[in-house]
């Protein structure tokens, strides 16, 4: 019960000062690897391994290589869980992002369309009583 006391004590005195160090890293991890995702309009292994050389970019050339290896190492994980995960769904990422923008699309295209039939009908209002007043005169 003491020892268990005591790695308690250790976790609560050591735990919060790498709280925040894991949570800036984890933090800009997955900002970098969004971002590259949707910059590229795909998600590859290879935006972890960028996002990981970026880490050790400050260590030099070693540094970024290392870096890069490390990235993709963790990536390939992650890349594998998240391919089974949407072959389980049925729809990509990629392929869900395209049918929302056509389904977007038409959606504007429909409801731009409607009001040009409505300026239409309005425009022929007006001239059938401008061409009925002309007639009464």
């Amino acid at each position: 019960q003491s020892a268990h006391r005591a790695g308690l004590r250790s976790f609560l005195r050591y735990g919060w000062r790498w709280s925040w160090r894991v949570t800036a890293f984890v933090t800009v991890f997955n900002v970098v690897s969004t971002g590259l995702s949707a910059y590229r309009n795909k998600t590859t292994i290879g935006n972890f391994g960028f996002t990981g050389a970026l880490f050790r970019m400050h260590l030099g050339l070693q540094g970024l290589a290392g870096g890069f290896v490390f990235g993709t190492a963790c990536g390939i994980p992650a890349g594998g869980l998240l391919i089974m995960m949407q072959k389980l769904a049925g729809e990509t990422l990629q392929e869900k992002r395209n049918r929302e923008r056509r389904e977007l699309y038409e959606e504007k295209l429909a409801e731009w369309q409607s009001r040009l039939s409505v300026t239409e009908v309005i425009g022929q209002t007006e001239s059938n009583a401008q061409g009925g007043s002309d007639m009464n005169k």
